[in-house]
């Protein structure tokens, strides 16, 4: 009978000097217990598992597959969501979120709108104070995902823009002397979009009227809320909701772009006209 224990067999055939009866479930070699890798069945040898490491599929960070046009993750909300706080906090730390240096550089003031237009759609990334920002950035959390999932990223940013829009130029026409900053029109835009698509699908939308009312309401009563914008975002929101449910086909794209480029040529006229009254009105 021969001496199990002297069989070089049973030593580690990485450390000789090392006794052990433990094999690898790959390739059969001894290991010792510095070379032993639990694996689902038994243990695995340090080659083994460098050939397992890299034979294996890459994960790609969770931030690259979110990326992709497959992904459902609501990466324009987000974005929206993350840029408004990075300006908010450029606000306070340029004298303020009222009236510190950036706050002048990008807030709507329509006698300006001739010559910094650019203004009508960054004053949508600022706000006023902290419970501002926190009000309107729940209500994007809570109606942004939604749209995005339904109509894809590029319509639920095209909707989300051409609302803001709309909000400056109904304050434009409106209230032609008032600053405004916010993201409320593009807000209202999303309430009013939801609504056109819940009632075109048949869902009950009293809920939404509801909320929709109330937040009108505040702004007629409570004083320094642009209620011009809130109307504003709501019916361009409305008319570009109307327009993606007209054009749903995948034939239809090309009326679609047609469409919402009408739209925004329409808010370009309606801005334009608002810039000659605005030079009847003060001679400017």
């Amino acid at each position: 009978m021969s001496d199990a224990s002297r069989d070089p067999e049973n030593y580690c055939y990485r450390h000789p000097d090392r006794q052990s009866f433990v094999l690898c479930q790959r390739c059969g070699r001894t290991i010792c217990g510095e070379c032993q890798t639990p694996a689902a069945v038994g243990f695995h040898c340090p080659e083994c598992m460098r050939e397992a490491r890299q034979s294996a599929p890459r994960t790609k960070p969770r931030v690259v597959t979110a990326l992709r046009s497959t992904s459902t993750a609501p990466v324009v909300t987000w974005s929206i969501i993350a840029l408004c706080f990075v300006v908010f906090i450029v606000q306070y730390l340029t004298g303020g979120p009222n009236s510190g240096a950036a706050t002048r550089a990008l807030v709507y003031f329509p006698p300006i709108t001739e010559f910094e237009p650019w203004r009508m759609l960054t004053a949508l990334f600022l706000h006023g104070s902290f419970l501002h920002i926190l009000f309107n950035m729940y209500s994007l959390l809570i109606f942004g995902p939604i749209l995005e999932r339904s109509l894809g990223r590029w319509r639920f940013l095209a909707l989300y823009l051409l609302s803001g829009l709309g909000g400056s130029v109904a304050v434009l026409l409106m209230a032609p002397t008032s600053a405004v900053l916010g993201a409320s029109g593009a807000i209202f835009g999303l309430l009013g979009a939801f609504f056109v698509i819940q009632r075109k699908l048949g869902g009950n939308s009293l809920q939404l009227v509801i909320v929709i009312g109330l937040n009108l309401v505040i702004g007629f009563v409570i004083p320094n809320i642009a209620w011009q914008a809130h109307i504003g975002g709501l019916v361009v929101g409305g008319i570009v909701a109307f327009v993606f449910l007209r054009t749903r086909a995948a034939a239809k794209r090309n009326e679609q772009r047609l469409l919402l480029l009408g739209v925004l040529v329409g808010l370009v006229v309606l801005t334009v006209v608002g810039v000659l009254l605005l030079h009847a009105r003060f001679g400017a």
